[in-house]
């Protein structure tokens, strides 16, 4: 008789919980798995975009320092 009692909400368990569970568990981590929203790519394509603006405006200020004052490097350099 105890088995049964023990049995029964096992079986009941394995047909209507478990199965949820399962397909809960599995759309949660298919929702964390999916990467980045678009938002944020968005975001990150500016970000680079800027990034990269940045660099030519260095780039092009090296190069005015270069020819105006070429020991400036020496100067400004990491010991």
């Amino acid at each position: 008789m105890d088995q049964e009692m023990v049995f029964i909400p096992m079986i009941l368990f394995m047909i209507f919980v478990a199965p949820i569970w399962v397909v809960m568990h599995y759309r949660s981590k298919n929702n964390k798995g999916s990467g980045i929203s678009e938002a944020e790519h968005q975001r990150l394509q500016e970000l680079v975009h800027v990034a990269d603006s940045m660099i030519e405006r260095i780039e092009t200020l090296e190069a005015i320092l270069d020819q105006e004052t070429p020991e400036w490097r020496k100067k400004y350099e990491r010991k």
